[in-house]
């Protein structure tokens, strides 16, 4: 007799060691002292030259915005009438309504949270430093209480959310259609990637800002997962 195979861990187990590894990357790049340096990569005293350009500020940024209200309202019809879905006994297997609706009130707390972050920042965005023709010295985020006399509101990044806070789709797609899932997380990742360097160019972000963004929209929706897989065991 063959020996039993070792039981999966469960899933939240997994996603909380990844998000705890992918909290320790972020660490490491913050003390790594690098937001300034790249940022420096496209800024200098006379400012950002790509801070209007129609790649970064209508395409990027503008584009960007449009499109994740496109796929938020996509998706609230798709919980109202499921596009993929395919009726009859060979129906592959397809989240219930009430699982899309949950997943979409999770994209909703995603696209709340990060901007609720940012009101109450007192960091300002690399454009409005000294070096960069601005009037604030720099001062990182994580030193809190401490203001730089800018503008502020600016960490996390609000326009990484428009990609981050559809980690929620890999999540409600990941048990019954795991391709789905997978070109989910794929496409939130490159367009996150996107959206971050577009802001990043522009001197509206430093890289950590779309990088806790991640983080945050990755950490809400796995809170979300253990939560509902309690409420399923109960």
């Amino acid at each position: 007799m063959s020996a039993p195979v070792p039981a999966a861990a469960p899933a939240w187990r997994r996603d909380l060691l990844l998000s705890l590894i992918a909290l320790a990357l972020l660490a490491a790049w913050e003390w790594s002292g690098l937001d300034l340096s790249i940022s420096r990569l496209y800024g200098d005293a006379s400012g950002f030259a790509w801070r209007e350009a129609w790649l970064t500020a209508g395409l990027g940024h503008q584009g960007g915005r449009n499109l994740a209200w496109l796929i938020f309202i996509a998706l609230i019809v798709d919980a109202i009438r499921p596009w993929i879905a395919r009726p009859g006994r060979s129906a592959l297997p397809s989240p219930a309504r009430s699982e899309r609706r949950f997943w979409l009130l999770v994209t909703l707390a995603c696209l709340v949270a990060i901007p609720a972050l940012k009101q109450i920042s007192q960091t300002s965005c690399p454009w409005d430093l000294q070096e960069f023709g601005g009037s604030a010295p720099y001062v990182p985020h994580w030193l809190l209480g401490v203001k730089d006399g800018g503008g502020g509101h600016c960490f996390p990044s609000g326009h990484a959310i428009a990609a981050f806070a559809f980690f929620s789709q890999f999540f409600l797609w990941r048990q019954d259609r795991p391709a789905i899932a997978r070109l989910w997380l794929s496409g939130v990742l490159v367009f996150g990637t996107l959206f971050g360097w577009a802001q990043l160019a522009r001197g509206a972000h430093y890289v950590s800002h779309t990088l806790w963004s991640a983080w945050i929209c990755w950490a809400i929706c796995v809170a979300a997962a253990a939560w509902r897989a309690r409420r399923r065991a109960d």
